[in-house]
């Protein structure tokens, strides 16, 4: 939960957190992600007090999607006038 409005991230953006007690894995899904969209540097923090485990922070950009997937949505979004010539909207 946020108590601030100031902690949100900047409009258009989404704020990805991942926490694992294995860092190649939180890594392997931060790169799985980076793959699919674009988005600024991960900061990596431990995930325990104790220096235990990796807590990554990715910033993303869900607009400007990356790879594959920007293709997948590109075809899969509905145009803006669905008619076909000689039919009524």
């Amino acid at each position: 939960m946020v108590d601030d409005p100031d902690d949100l991230p900047d409009e258009g953006r989404v704020e990805i957190r991942i926490v694992s007690r294995d860092a190649e894995a939180a890594r392997q899904v931060a790169d799985a992600l980076r793959l699919l969209f674009a988005g600024g540097e991960q900061r990596s923090y431990p995930a325990l007090p104790s220096g235990e485990g990796t807590r990554l922070h990715l910033t993303l950009d869900p607009a400007r999607a990356a790879g594959p997937l920007r293709s997948w949505l590109e075809v899969s979004r509905p145009p803006v006038d669905r008619t076909h010539p000689g039919e009524t909207a």
